[in-house]
């Protein structure tokens, strides 16, 4: 199957939902339409609210493209590259509907990074969390403000620090990443409909307020995210960073 981004809207309800066929990693045109379709959903009058999903049954999103990862050659490109994940993150700090995410299955980096930008995070016991970053020489920089107000400064360090390790979905809950988690996808979906269908029928009005209000304090993003994007970029392409990608290839 071919990667894609699709919006799908009935009875109020914006269902975006993405695939990879490399775990639900995300290349940078990937992550471009995710980011614009997010744009475009909270633009639309027909759209009440929105529910973010990924295809397939264990892999939420794996992150960002490896393969684009160990190509980087230039800042630039580093920059680029590290601003696919901050530019979802900030479409959907800055999107005026809520936003219901939808992890059915494993996060790494960039996938916390798109749960921890969701408004109300629902899960299954198999949506283990990674913050892998550091393992490979660089860090999780871009995504750390968005992981950090969902979680916290002890678990987000925790998760940084230790990058080797799986943190299971029941942790992820208890630090506040996850809002419910269930033993099956079955269950998790019968619930998402249930809280869609019911701010479908909210006040639009109201619920705008509350995320500007959930959101207050996130203004400078844009450029903090820009920032974190360009250090990035050029940690990447330090030499203790390529050795450390080289390695991780070889295992």
């Amino acid at each position: 199957m071919e990667a894609y981004v699709k919006l799908d809207v009935e009875n109020g309800i914006g269902t975006i939902e993405f695939f990879h066929t490399q775990s639900n990693s995300l290349p940078a045109n990937i992550l471009d339409e995710l980011s614009s379709t997010i744009t475009k959903a909270g633009k639309d009058q027909n759209i009440k609210v929105i529910i973010l999903k990924s295809s397939g049954e264990r892999a939420f999103c794996a992150g960002a493209s490896f393969d684009e990862l160990v190509a980087i050659d230039t800042p630039e490109n580093g920059k680029k590259f590290f601003s696919g994940f901050a530019n979802v993150i900030n479409a959907a700090r800055k999107c005026p509907k809520f936003i219901i995410g939808r992890v059915q299955g494993k996060a790494v980096g960039g996938g916390v990074g798109m749960a921890s930008a969701t408004d109300y995070c629902f899960a299954t016991k198999f949506a283990s969390v990674k913050l892998s970053e550091l393992a490979i020489g660089i860090g999780p920089f871009v995504i750390g403000p968005a992981v950090e107000r969902k979680v916290g400064v002890s678990a987000f360090s925790a998760m940084t620090i230790n990058a080797t390790n799986w943190f299971d979905a029941a942790w992820a809950r208890d630090k506040g990443l996850y809002a419910e988690v269930f033993d099956s996808v079955e269950q998790m979906d019968v619930e998402i409909d249930k809280l869609a269908s019911t701010l479908s029928k909210s006040n639009p009005e109201a619920m705008q307020g509350l995320k500007k209000i959930m959101w207050e304090g996130t203004e400078y993003w844009d450029a903090l995210l820009a920032e974190r994007a360009e250090s990035s970029g050029k940690l990447v392409l330090s030499d203790f960073t390529k050795d450390a990608i080289a390695k991780f290839k070889q295992q």
